[in-house]
């Protein structure tokens, strides 16, 4: 059994270096602790899979921003009517808009409103930045390609440097946390964001790779040392051995259902620093439960320190 402290971690240099389909692979490897698969070549072959497999989820780990220009605003009109999920839209002139949103739901546009000629555009773009996350959508919605729409992808310091107004609408922060499961239970409530975390399912953690003991989050609520404390641990210790045992005759998914809400797990949260000042204003108040305020604060400190321009500390 191992004891820890929550932690929290911005990854901002997949987005800095404009490594989209690196960031995406990250994030999902998380959830199986694979990480030690990643080469610089494995991106592509693991997005690959995802795609093929439904795992779409994993698709939202990340943001492409789109400025896009149109002869008549009508091209447009059918969009706002119906556009989907995760997809932020911004008019900077009559016929100038700024269009976000993860890949997840510039593909979703495209499956359900393919005829459209603003999904037909943004196909073609995203189709030649990024083959592997749009190529298949090719011969069924990308035949027919409109002429008076023009598309643009904003680099990073383009998107950085944006007016506040909209940096916050439109760029996003990935954050990797480890905390216990019950501050991820409570975390995943925020709709307006995108999730990827550790698996029981599949994480076997009397595996050598997982050093064959469970991991727990130390608790706030209790001083080190104290009964209260001593009595928490003892409990931990119970659980972790009834889980190994478990794993002898049971899959991890079974052997699961004993472990407690102390449990260290691993969770990235993709979100725009809109939806990140949200999360702050709730999590950080006195009524959070101190375990989310704990790590909610330290979190806030760093957000404040990347974008003093969005965030006080």
């Amino acid at each position: 059994m191992k004891i820890i402290e929550s932690n929290c971690h911005i990854i901002d240099e997949y987005f800095q270096e404009g490594r989209l389909l690196q960031q995406i692979e990250r994030c999902g490897r998380v959830c199986y602790k694979s990480e030690d698969r990643i080469t610089p070549d494995s991106a592509i072959s693991f997005i690959k899979g995802i795609i093929e497999r439904g795992h779409l989820s994993v698709m939202e780990m990340g943001q492409i921003v789109l400025d896009v220009t149109v002869d008549t605003e009508a091209i447009l009109q059918k969009l706002f009517e119906t556009i989907p999920r995760f997809l932020t839209a911004d008019r900077l002139e009559k016929k100038h808009f700024l269009i976000s949103g993860n890949p997840r739901a510039f593909r979703e546009l495209i499956l359900d409103h393919g005829p459209l000629k603003i999904s037909k555009a943004i196909l073609k773009h995203l189709s030649s930045a990024y083959p592997v996350l749009y190529a298949d959508l090719l011969p069924k919605h990308g035949l027919v390609v409109p002429d008076d729409v023009a598309i643009r992808m904003l680099s990073p310091q383009e998107i950085d440097a944006l007016p506040v107004y909209l940096k916050k609408r439109h760029r996003t922060v990935l954050v990797h946390l480890i905390i216990n499961r019950a501050v991820s239970h409570e975390l995943v409530r925020h709709r307006v964001a995108s999730y990827l975390q550790e698996s029981q399912r599949y994480c076997r953690y009397d595996q050598e790779r997982f050093g064959g003991e469970v991991v727990f989050i130390k608790p706030c609520f209790y001083r080190e040392g104290s009964p209260e404390y001593k009595l928490w641990q003892r409990a931990m210790e119970e659980a972790e051995r009834t889980y190994l045992e478990l794993l002898k005759v049971s899959s991890p998914q079974a052997a699961r259902t004993v472990l407690p809400n102390s449990c260290k797990t691993e969770i990235m949260v993709h979100a725009t620093l809109e939806e990140w000042a949200h999360i702050f204003y709730l999590r950080t108040s006195k009524w959070a439960d101190p375990s989310m305020q704990e790590i909610m604060l330290k979190l806030q400190r760093q957000m404040a320190e990347k974008f003093s321009d969005i965030f006080q500390s």
